[in-house]
């Protein structure tokens, strides 16, 4: 098994109207995997879901799925909460019919409070929110909670692996782009990648991190907030994170993540390059 490498939704140079076509002209770039982008709310028929959960299939190409960014865990409502459970069931509804086996969720925002009272609220919501998606029918789905960019938002990376313990199905989705950009530049070279994966492997066990989900891309942030917004491989102006310390680390290890990557609007031929280096690297061991 080794990792595998795709965009996140279509990049400024996919030639196609159609999100369908995307899994057939990923595979003839050379990439594995795509991420279906429902960040503004799922609005995609089923007819739509099928056809390009069919394309992928045909093309070999492994999907997963993006919820709306407007999903908040930690929000202490619980009118709140009923409507996080609809929009993460809805998502796992489109992900099911297009065959896409892991549905990517944003962790939430502390909403004037304590770090520890958001991560408590948002532990009891993911409970209620697994035990209506395996009443639902999608327990067969791996949720990914996200590692967010913005300090004042919940899921530093302690957060997200203390979120996946709630089930042992639940896939963290670790952006260290948006880690680089929370630890305003802290986390980045080989040292910060290599207790990354330590602590992830000491907290879930060698097999289930060794599978993780992971967004890449360059990252522009600010003093006070972090994430202000997402770059390309190919600008200038010197942003973080390094890609070759953390595709060296995972080809080391032999492990098999997914790597979903953001640039900015270069998320196809950014991921070719992940790709190429991660090659490399497994070259060199």
């Amino acid at each position: 098994m080794s990792a595998i490498f795709g965009p996140a939704g279509n990049a400024e140079n996919f030639p196609y109207k159609s999100s369908a076509d995307a899994p057939r002209w990923l595979r003839q770039l050379g990439l594995d995997c795509y991420e279906y982008q429902c960040g503004k709310g799922v609005h995609v028929g089923e007819a739509t879901a099928r056809k390009v959960g069919l394309a992928a299939r045909e093309a070999g190409i492994v999907l997963s799925l993006h919820a709306p960014y407007f999903i908040n865990l930690a929000n202490p409502d619980p009118e709140a909460l009923q409507k996080t459970i609809g929009y993460i069931t809805g998502a796992c509804l489109t992900a099911d019919q297009m065959g896409a086996g892991r549905v990517v969720i944003h962790s939430g925002a502390l909403m004037k409070r304590s770090r520890r009272e958001a991560l408590d609220t948002a532990l009891a919501s993911l409970e209620a929110v697994i035990r209506a998606c395996d009443e639902a029918g999608f327990g067969h789905l791996a949720l990914c909670p996200e590692t967010m960019g913005k300090i004042n938002q919940l899921g530093d990376l302690d957060e997200v692996l203390a979120l996946c313990q709630v089930d042992a199905r639940l896939i963290p989705c670790v952006d260290f782009g948006h880690l680089y950009a929370r630890t305003l530049g802290g986390l980045d070279g080989p040292e910060s990648m290599e207790a990354i994966l330590n602590q992830m492997e000491r907290e879930l066990g060698e097999e289930r991190a060794s599978r993780f989900h992971s967004h890449f891309s360059h990252i522009e942030f600010t003093p006070k907030g972090g994430e202000k917004c997402h770059r390309t491989f190919a600008d200038d102006g010197g942003y973080g994170p390094a890609w070759e310390p953390l595709a060296a680390a995972v080809a080391r290890r032999g492990w098999s993540p997914t790597f979903i990557c953001e640039s900015a609007g270069t998320q196809a031929e950014d991921a070719l390059e992940m790709k190429r280096i991660y090659q490399a690297c497994l070259g060199d061991i």
